[in-house]
């Protein structure tokens, strides 16, 4: 009854994270998503619209491992709660005044924010699920599903009362910050009751396997953030419709990544991730030539096939990551989680100038080849041998227990 009672708080406290993480990455969807009523507002070319994106990244891609090394020093659950509250303001902000400097401070702000949320949350999330695939594959659920509301949220407040209306997209940075606070407490519970933080792990770091995993995640980055940037246009050009066809894609994309994490914590507990992760990878080979070639109604396909392959690595590559560094699980965090947005933003504006030079299609074709060369580095990595998981019971009940075992 008590291991019952156990595994029921772990998955309580994982829908917590799982919900706090969709409210984080709805502002990592949004800018994208912004990008189109920034360019008809305000007449961005698609380089300066891209500099937007580069803007959420940049200080992120330096920002993100240095909290995954601070939060390997000294764990800082505080940062939850805080850096969504700074995550939320800065893109709220961004549709304010029309300096483009100034939307380039806001959004920066933003991209800050969400650096300094992932790796904290994932070493929280991994606690609480004992080191579970699947339960990992939850919590980064939670962050595609706010991928995907992100464009619904933006048309429904900037594209019902202009960019002037932007300061409600806060609110989720609101919901978020709350939705935290009673792992948090049950977090300081336990340090109460145990007393002695856990020993280390008896490996040591694998970083040579690490460098190829973090090298396949940033091919996988520059494909999913150079496709959230550009596919509302894409799709736009290849169907004839207009900004509801394009925003239609952009939900494709982001609601086909929910699927796909579900599907590769599911596949990962009969097969192990590296191959998994590996055959997933072929797949977005083919899916993204789909994407970029195919004319008409059919690649609204495509732009499905395509979330899904990029996103059946998503929660893998984290916990693999976390098993190649035991002792940098912050440090891993970092990488593998955070900057598989940020890094793909610092070349999205490539993208953008070569789009303007020539054509959207011929700028987006160069993607296809990327999800090879990940494919290529994960033929030369084993999968790790997993740790000792973390028992689910080191985070109390976020809510009193119910009587009754949780899904998930």
């Amino acid at each position: 009854m008590r291991k019952r009672a156990r595994r029921g708080t772990g998955n309580r406290a994982i829908r917590l994270l799982s919900l706090g993480h969709a409210c984080v990455d709805v502002y990592q969807g949004a800018v994208a998503a912004l990008v189109p009523y920034f360019v008809a507002e305000r007449a961005y070319t698609y380089a300066a619209a891209s500099g937007l994106v580069l803007a959420a990244s940049l200080l992120s891609s330096v920002a993100q491992p240095l909290f995954g090394l601070l939060t390997d020093r000294r764990a800082m659950p505080w940062l939850l709660p805080v850096s969504t509250i700074v995550g939320g303001l800065g893109i709220a902000l961004s549709g304010l005044g029309g300096s483009y400097a100034l939307t380039l401070v806001f959004v920066a702000v933003g991209g800050i924010g969400v650096a300094a949320y992932h790796p904290e949350s994932a070493r929280v999330a991994r606690v609480a699920s004992g080191g579970s695939n699947t339960a990992m594959g939850w919590f980064s659920l939670g962050g595609n599903l706010g991928f995907a509301f992100a464009p619904i949220l933006v048309a429904v407040v900037v594209g019902v009362g202009g960019l002037r209306f932007s300061p409600l997209l806060v609110l989720p940075a609101l919901v978020g910050s709350l939705l935290c606070l009673p792992v948090l407490r049950g977090m300081r519970r336990a340090a109460v009751t145990t007393g002695a933080p856990a020993p280390p792990p008896a490996r040591r770091d694998d970083w040579p396997s690490f460098v190829r995993l973090a090298l396949a995640v940033v091919c996988r980055s520059i494909v999913f953030v150079g496709l959230s940037t550009f596919v509302s246009f894409h799709v736009r050009e290849r169907t004839g419709g207009g900004m509801a066809a394009g925003t239609a894609a952009l939900v494709v994309l982001y609601l086909g990544g929910a699927v796909g994490t579900v599907l590769g914590g599911r596949l990962a507990d009969r097969r192990d991730r590296v191959t998994v992760v590996r055959r997933s990878y072929l797949l977005t080979v083919l899916a993204v030539a789909g994407l970029v070639l195919v004319p008409g109604p059919g690649i609204y396909l495509f732009v499905a096939l395509t979330s899904a392959g990029l996103y059946i690595p998503f929660s893998l590559q984290v916990t693999l990551g976390q098993d190649y560094l035991p002792n940098r699980v912050g440090t891993a965090s970092g990488i593998t989680l955070g900057l598989t947005i940020s890094v793909g933003g610092l070349f999205s504006p490539l993208i953008g100038r070569l789009a303007d030079a020539t054509s959207l299609g011929t700028a987006l074709a160069p993607l296809i080849a990327l999800p090879a060369v990940a494919w290529l580095l994960f033929r030369t990595l084993a999968e790790p041998a997993p740790p000792a998981r973390p028992a689910p019971a080191a985070v109390p009940p976020a809510v009193p227990p119910a009587g009754e075992e949780a899904k998930g």
